[in-house]
């Protein structure tokens, strides 16, 4: 494998990533209100999220979905996706690709301004994308270097080695070219990055960016979107206004409120109108699916959540001298002996009964799956990788056969050894589902003679921390919120991605991750199809995690809230185009 050290002073939280929550919306013009009831005169509408946003709100450096809820009011790309997941025109109104698809051009909107009145241009996209390129965007924090590592000059802009940064051109004020350095099949979803205004940010080192008043302060955060960020109380509420000048079309809306309000009240709160809707990152709980059902002024949205909750193996351990000096590199990985052993891995798969996680904790609102590709794209194989059916007879056998047997009966397994083995077993507070998941998990494995040490939950800034830098657990809980743009499965599972917290390390697996983009083949959808095929395979052999289940995403809204039409990914899609009518 070749060598490649990722330098980072990492984000302090990752919820539900990956490759991260997408920040666009449609790109058809607003409509008027066609609702039965009058418009109101006073539209403010209030929605809940459980936890409060860590406080990043730069699209390249923002950390969590809870952020995203409000960049997705804020900020757009180029491009944005229908139900189906094609790209259509949003910031950019048509483009073109050269005869061997190593260069795309676009054609920009001549009539979008930025929140402060001035004109969106080429030279804005070409900024955001040296930015993610600047030889210190890692060590800022940043972590979306995949959109830019195709692109020519970019690793000798990423160097330092020069000021050049011909990837990415403004041909004119409204035309930009992506060039590449080959053919790219995945060269729309590459330029679909959220674009940030070069006028705010011109005069501020990309190392200052994160802390910089421009990407945290209402009022001072700036984007093209339907609504300006334009108020908070740190923690506890986010407040939206109307952006008047908004290409597709003034919002009909003129207040947006996100507040901050634990999960055990929302619902009442939903009952009584106080909050208007609950929606991303996690809608409502499904034992509440009742409840909410009986509320005669809430519609339900019921849709397959594009990702999905995982166990994950740690392999690998990053050296001390790695984690001070803020580096991934697979050459130095320590390997995980407690987990070192593949049957070790596949038993605690047999021995997870997730059916009985779904029963019990999702009332049946979720399924099993066996592959990390979202089952929403074409390349999911929901029949070829192994399927881990719950058989924890399988599992002891698999444990026997790799020497763990229990040699002073007192219910656990020693190692091949004789010694002493224990799995620290690590969650994070936050997620109710998964927080009441950890013990049921922790007893089904000991049914099968593995003690594990069940870890004290961790708020999620100082979980992520840990799990990115720790020495000592074995396994963790986790959930990934997937991008829509591309099935690509780099950045959360190849060796050096910083998500890839378990420092999976299989060279076969990533370079049939490389295989699925390479062209010309890879422009074949059959031939990508086969290759994604054999790599979730490999992915279910080797195990660098489990997936536990993928849950039905439950939105619920006030029915006086029209024009809702949720994305594949979320609720939080075409808001220019809601709007409230009078409670009859």
């Amino acid at each position: 494998m070749k060598k490649r050290k990722t330098w980072l002073l990492f984000m302090s939280f990752l919820f539900i990533f990956g490759i991260l929550v997408a920040c666009s919306n449609n790109d058809e013009s607003s409509s008027d209100s066609d609702g039965e009831g009058e418009a109101e005169t006073e539209s403010v509408l209030v929605g809940a999220m459980d936890t409060a946003p860590t406080g990043q709100f730069n699209p390249i450096f923002y950390e969590e979905a809870y952020e995203a809820n409000i960049l997705s009011f804020t900020h757009e790309s180029l491009l944005t996706q229908n139900d189906q997941l094609e790209f259509e025109p949003l910031l950019a109104e048509s483009w073109e690709f050269n005869e061997d698809h190593s260069s795309v051009t676009f054609k920009l909107r001549e009539d979008v301004y930025w929140h402060d009145g001035e004109q969106f241009t080429a030279d804005d996209v070409v900024f955001t994308y040296k930015a993610i390129a600047d030889p210190d965007y890692i060590a800022a924090g940043g972590v979306r270097t995949s959109y830019v590592e195709k692109l020519v000059g970019a690793e000798a802009y990423m160097n330092g080695e020069t000021d050049e940064f011909p990837g990415v051109v403004a041909e004119d004020d409204f035309t930009v070219t992506f060039n590449f350095l080959e053919p790219n099949v995945i060269a729309l979803a590459d330029a679909s990055f959220p674009i940030i205004p070069e006028h705010v940010f011109k005069d501020i080192p990309v190392s200052e960016m994160p802390s910089a008043e421009e990407s945290l302060q209402p009022n001072k955060v700036i984007g093209t979107g339907p609504y300006k960020f334009t108020d908070m109380i740190e923690g506890q509420e986010y407040h939206l206004t109307k952006n008047e000048n908004y290409w597709q079309g003034e919002p009909q809306i003129e207040t947006v409120i996100w507040k901050v309000v634990n999960q055990d009240i929302i619902l009442s709160l939903l009952e009584t109108g106080e909050i208007d809707f609950v929606a991303d990152p996690n809608g409502f709980q499904a034992a509440d699916y009742d409840t909410v059902d009986a509320m005669d002024h809430v519609q339900i949205i019921e849709q397959t959540d594009f990702g999905y909750q995982i166990l994950g193996f740690i392999h690998n351990f990053r050296t001390e001298e790695d984690i001070a000096n803020g580096v991934i590199d697979p050459d130095n990985f320590v390997p995980n002996e407690k987990l070192a052993n593949k049957n070790v891995r596949q038993a605690i798969a047999f021995a997870i009964d997730r059916q009985q996680i779904i029963d019990g904790l999702l009332h049946g609102k979720g399924q099993v799956i066996n592959s990390p590709i979202a089952q929403q794209f074409e390349y999911f194989d929901d029949e070829n990788p192994e399927q881990y059916e719950f058989d924890p007879e399988k599992a002891k056998q698999l444990l026997d056969e790799a020497g763990y047997v229990d040699v002073n009966d007192d219910g656990f397994r020693e190692d091949p050894d004789g010694n002493e083995w224990v799995l620290n077993m690590a969650y994070p507070k936050g997620n109710v589902i998964r927080e009441k998941s950890a013990p049921i998990i922790e007893e089904m494995l000991e049914a099968v003679g593995i003690n594990i040490n069940l870890l004290q939950p961790l708020d999620m800034k100082a979980y992520v921390d840990e799990l990115t830098n720790n020495t000592e657990w074995d396994l963790y809980l986790l959930g990934w919120s997937l991008s829509t743009t591309d099935p690509d499965p780099s950045g959360l599972w190849t060796a050096d991605d910083a998500y890839n917290f378990g420092r999976w390390n299989n060279e076969e697996a990533d370079a049939l991750v490389k295989k699925a983009i390479t062209p010309p083949d890879a422009f074949d959808s059959e031939f990508r199809k086969q290759v994604y095929s054999d790599w979730q395979v490999m992915f279910q052999d080797d195990l660098p995690a489990l997936i536990l289940y993928v849950k039905n995403t439950l939105y619920a809204y006030n029915t006086r809230l029209q024009g809702v039409d949720p994305s594949p990914a979320s609720f939080l899609n075409d808001v220019h185009k809601w709007y409230l009518v009078s409670e009859e």
